[in-house]
């Protein structure tokens, strides 16, 4: 099974001044540390161009996404492959193999976190 976290470490680099002028909004009480200001300042600019995300995400799950064996196998027992656009997270079961992502998935296109075994991942680098 897949472990599906609530969260991904990112790392920034800042210019000095910039990390200075976080400290010192840290420091006055407008933030409760230099975590807690970039997250803000992050969901700002999400919320500021919510509108253009909402329009280039209609055709895309939004969200966590998870493929077990059984999953893909039906979709090869329906004769059908999928089509896979992902915003967020993509993640496969452990017993997930190189074949059956090659006789169960046509495209590929994810915009976040791919889990998967380092057979998928060859697999679905191939696919791309």
């Amino acid at each position: 099974m897949v472990k599906l976290a609530d969260t991904e470490k990112v790392t920034v680099n800042l210019n000095v001044v910039d990390l200075g002028k976080i400290d010192l909004l840290v420091e006055q009480g407008f933030f409760s540390n230099r975590t807690d200001f970039i997250k803000s300042a992050i969901r700002n600019q999400l919320s500021e161009h919510a509108e253009e995300v909402n329009k280039l995400t209609t055709d895309k799950v939004l969200g966590a996404l998870y493929y077990s064996r059984k999953d893909l196998e039906e979709v090869v027992a329906k004769g059908k492959v999928l089509d896979i656009k992902v915003i967020g997270m993509l993640a496969f079961a452990d017993d997930v193999d190189e074949d059956l992502v090659r006789k169960s998935i046509r495209s590929l296109k994810v915009l976040g976190v791919l889990r998967a075994s380092k057979e998928v991942r060859k697999a679905l680098d191939r696919i791309k």
